[in-house]
C-alpha cells in the first residue's frame, strides 16, 4: 500500500512541476476576473481541469446561469468519462467501487496518460499520482492569484498567457497530424468569432457548447475514423 502511493507520488513529480507553472497563469486570470485569491484556490481544489475551469471562471464574471455552467462543463470534461472507461481496464482487483469514485476525481489528461502505461494500477497508485498532481495545481493557483493581487497590470496581463500556451501546446500537434483536428480547430475557431463580434447577446458559455458541438459533429460527418477492422482490410 505505503509502496504504490510513494510509486504515485514519483511518477506524479513531472505532473506536479507541470501544473504548478501552468496554473499559475489561471490563478492570475482568475483574480483579474473579479475572484478572491481563496475563490481561486477553490475552484482549483474541486474542479481539477484546466479547460472546464477557465470556461468556469469566464462564466462566473459574467454572471452566467447555473445551467450554462452546468451545460458547459459537460461538453468540455465529458472525454474524461472516455478516459475513465479505457483506464478501468488496467485496474487491479483492489479497485472497489468506492475507490473507482474516489479515484475517478482526480482523472486528467497527464493523469490519465501516465496512469494507463502503467501494466495494473493499484487504488494507492491513483491516490498518490492524483495527490501530487493535485498539489502542483493548486498550489501554482494559489501563487498566481497572490501575484495577480500585487504586479502590475501589465505583467500579471502577461504572465496569463501560459495557460493559453499549454492549450495551443495540446492541440497543435494534433492538428498538424490530422486533417479532422484541424478542420475541427478552424471551424470551432470560425463560430468562436462570429460570437464575439457578430452575436454577442450570446453568453460566453453557450457560445463554447455551440462551437464545440459544431465543430465535433461537422468533423465526425467529414472525417469518419475507420474501425480497427475497416483499417485492417
Amino acid at each position: 500500500m505505503k509502496k504504490e502511493f510513494l510509486r504515485g507520488i514519483k511518477d506524479g513529480i513531472p505532473i506536479f512541476l507541470g501544473y504548478l507553472s501552468v496554473s499559475f497563469g489561471f490563478g492570475i486570470l482568475a483574480v483579474g476576473l473579479g475572484l478572491s485569491v481563496m475563490e481561486s484556490v477553490g475552484i482549483s481544489l474541486t474542479n481539477l481541469t484546466s479547460a472546464g475551469q477557465v470556461a468556469g471562471v469566464g462564466i462566473i464574471a459574467a454572471g452566467g446561469s447555473l445551467i450554462e455552467m452546468a451545460l458547459t462543463q459537460l461538453v468540455i470534461n465529458i472525454r474524461y468519462s472516455l478516459m475513465g472507461i479505457s483506464l478501468s481496464q488496467k485496474l487491479d482487483r483492489n479497485f472497489t467501487v468506492a475507490h473507482r469514485l474516489i479515484a475517478s476525481f482526480g482523472i486528467t489528461d497527464e493523469i490519465f496518460a501516465v496512469a494507463v502505461a502503467q501494466k495494473e494500477v493499484s487504488p494507492y497508485y491513483m491516490y498518490g499520482l492524483i495527490s501530487v498532481s493535485t498539489v502542483g495545481w493548486v498550489s501554482g493557483t494559489f501563487l498566481g492569484a497572490a501575484a495577480g493581487n500585487i504586479l502590475p497590470a501589465e505583467l500579471s496581463s502577461a504572465m496569463g498567457i501560459v495557460l493559453y500556451g499549454m492549450f495551443l501546446a495540446i492541440f497543435i500537434p494534433a492538428a498538424r497530424e490530422s486533417k479532422g483536428v484541424f478542420a475541427s480547430v478552424l471551424i470551432a475557431s470560425g463560430l468562436s468569432m462570429i460570437f464575439k463580434f457578430v452575436l454577442t447577446e450570446v453568453s460566453g458559455g453557450f457560445a463554447v457548447i455551440i462551437c464545440a458541438v459544431v465543430s465535433a459533429a461537422v468533423c465526425a460527418v467529414l472525417f469518419p475514423k475507420k474501425d480497427e477492422e475497416e483499417a485492417e482490410e
